[in-house]
């Protein structure tokens, strides 16, 4: 597997698009993830990251898409949501990319009011859709797993029953290490998605808090998910993910400390290259 960082690593480093572009190859990283908007970027912006991308040799392999809209119950939200989404495969087509990530939204009102199965009804039946539009262009969707606990989905049960119902071979899963151990789902769960994962993101975390920190400054088990990772066989990428440095001028650091410590854990589980 190849070894990425999601680019937001840098969105508090106080320069430009181009340096955290740049930082991420000298560091080492194979690819780059994209933090980006398409509905908040003009042309210069979105031919500024390609080419700087290109200039440095980090293919770009997903970009990253919060759509919680999707599910919301007023039609006109979700129909913009779901038009926005595709303006994101549009924007994967145009870089190249191989997917988005997406992060479909959560339960509202602690389930009460709106029903949750119509909630989660409308999520597969606009997922579907996305699968649908992702497939004419050759790109892919891979879902978050969220560990909040009115997430749609937030654990691998969940994830495996919404991939079932969706039923669309461009729509797969994202495994997110840190969140897996969020939320509670053992290492061994992880082969109920076999077959069925597109894309991973590693961070680590306290156990208890939404986190992203560099591996080896919280307490996940990288040992038992990358060995059960290995058994899984995917052939793709590992995204470092990546929350604010406690020290902002030394985000550099922080970021070479997650790539250094992720390399190490990928090599000793046979899973770089």
């Amino acid at each position: 597997m190849k070894l990425g960082l999601i680019n937001s690593a840098w969105a508090q480093s106080g320069h430009d698009t181009s340096f955290g572009i740049r930082k991420t190859k000298e560091i080492g990283f194979d690819t780059i993830d994209i933090f980006a908007d398409p509905l908040d970027m003009d042309v210069k912006e979105r031919l500024l990251i390609k080419r700087e991308c290109d200039r440095y040799g980090l293919p770009i392999v997903s970009i990253c898409c919060v759509a919680v809209g999707l599910i919301d119950f007023n039609p006109s939200v979700a129909r913009f949501h779901l038009d926005r989404v595709r303006k994101y495969l549009d924007l994967a087509y145009e870089w190249d990319a191989q997917n988005i990530l997406l992060v479909i939204g959560e339960y509202i009102w602690e389930k009460q009011v709106i029903s949750p199965k119509e909630q989660w009804d409308l999520a597969v039946k606009q997922a579907r859709k996305l699968g649908e539009y992702a497939g004419t262009l050759d790109r892919s969707i891979v879902l978050e797993l969220e560990p909040f606990k009115l997430s749609l989905i937030r654990d691998v049960d969940s994830m495996l029953q919404f991939l079932e119902e969706v039923n669309h071979p461009c729509v797969r899963a994202n495994l997110d290490i840190s969140h897996l151990c969020l939320s509670k789902v053992a290492p061994a769960e992880m082969q109920k998605l076999l077959g069925r994962v597109g894309h991973v993101h590693i961070s680590d975390c306290d156990g208890i808090v939404h986190g992203d920190l560099p591996p080896g400054k919280g307490v996940v088990d990288f040992k038992g998910y990358l060995g059960e990772l290995k058994k899984l066989n995917v052939d793709g990428v590992i995204s470092i993910e990546l929350e604010y440095s406690p020290e902002p001028e030394k985000i550099v650091e922080w970021v070479t400390e997650a790539y250094t410590s992720t390399d190490r854990l990928m090599r000793q589980h046979g899973l770089r290259g």
